[in-house]
């Protein structure tokens, strides 16, 4: 083997080396990174408080300060004016849930006999695939394991505690001294890169932004949406806990809508009569609504990522971070979208049709 192939053969083993290496650092310092992504969605869903703030001449670290305490104070007036009664009413329904499961497999049953499905074998098989009570142990278990897996890398419930404690102390500080921050960040790069990377700090920032505010925006609107559509049909008892599920569920893109609708149309077909239709027909109104007017208003247009892009974005974040996954996996992805943009696609773009002038010229 000749030097120059010995050196280049050397070379590319310390790379993979160290890019090995490099991956199980990674591994290792899985949990810091989830914190610093959620530091980083925060950090970026604030910023536009922040930037207001400074625009009324507010010190940039005073601005930081009372964007974080609007927050707290929104939160807190809402837990205080509307949690106990959440409360009360999940409470109660997670209570009478069993016998809404019971009438409900009771009226599919009743359903099938009016079919002309009354055969005893039928229902057997029937009751074997559709068993009710297995399919809700299911959920619950699948629900747990889910909440594990979001808070596994945490080890433990006081260390997810501790890691949002964190990732709001480091969404604060990078808000405060993004300056700075950037500059640092940006410098380890050689020229030009580190000023086309500065450059795409503001639009990264303001998709990944406006990803979680419409996310926030549109799931509050259907919520209170859900809670007077159901108040109007009649589930009273229940209409402001079943509004606040949906709205809670409708943060995960895609499959939200339709866990949130769930417990609603359990209860509907507890509720007997026209309830169920009313109530489907309520949802599937407002999933409409969303879908079409909400979505593109409010969360499409200003992220500008393809809907399966977005479906994939929230299965690999639930495949690797449960819950949590679903909640900041797309944000970074409508970030990594940005520079995918502005750093590929354009300037590929542009020298096709410089090279196509080019060829036009010389003919």
């Amino acid at each position: 083997m000749s030097e120059s192939r010995l050196k280049i053969f050397l070379s590319n083993l310390a790379l993979i080396i160290a890019i090995g290496l490099l991956l199980l650092l990674l591994w290792q310092l899985r949990s810091l990174l989830v914190i610093l992504m959620i530091a980083v969605v925060i950090a970026a869903t604030l910023s536009p408080i922040v930037n207001m703030g400074e625009k009324m001449y507010l010190p940039r670290w005073l601005a930081v300060i009372l964007a974080y305490l609007i927050i707290i104070g929104i939160i807190t007036g809402m837990v205080l004016i509307i949690g106990p009664t959440v409360v009360t009413q999940i409470e109660l329904l997670v209570q009478k849930f069993p016998i809404y499961l019971e009438i409900l497999a009771a009226a599919t049953r009743n359903l099938l006999v009016h079919l002309g499905i009354d055969e005893p074998e039928a229902l057997n098989l029937f009751n074997q695939i559709f068993d009710l009570q297995a399919l809700a142990s299911w959920v619950v278990r699948s629900s747990q394991r889910l909440l594990v897996s979001s808070i596994g890398i945490t080890r433990g419930i006081v260390g997810g505690v501790l890691n949002v404690v964190l990732s709001l102390l480091l969404s604060g500080y990078m808000l405060a001294g993004s300056e700075n921050l950037i500059k640092g960040i940006v410098s380890l790069f050689p020229k030009p890169w580190d000023e086309r990377l500065e450059e795409q700090v503001a639009p990264v920032s303001q998709r990944m932004g406006s990803y979680i505010q419409g996310r926030i925006l549109v799931s509050f609107i259907l919520g209170v949406a859900i809670t007077i559509g159901l108040k109007f049909i009649g589930i009273t008892e229940f209409a402001l806990g079943l509004g606040v599920i949906a709205g809670f569920t409708n943060l995960i893109p895609f499959f939200g809508p339709v866990l949130g609708s769930i417990p609603a149309l359990i209860v509907a077909v507890a509720q007997g009569g026209w309830t169920f239709l009313w109530v489907l027909l309520l949802f599937v109104i407002i999933q409409n609504v969303e879908t079409y007017v909400l979505d593109p208003l409010l969360v499409g247009s200003s992220v500008n990522v393809a809907p399966l892009y977005q479906l994939l974005a929230v299965l690999g974040g639930v495949q690797v971070l449960g819950i949590m996954g679903a909640l900041i996996v797309p944000p970074w992805v409508a970030g990594a979208g940005v520079i995918l943009e502005n750093l590929y696609l354009k300037p590929k773009l542009e020298g096709e049709k410089l090279a196509i002038s080019s060829e036009n010229i010389a003919t």
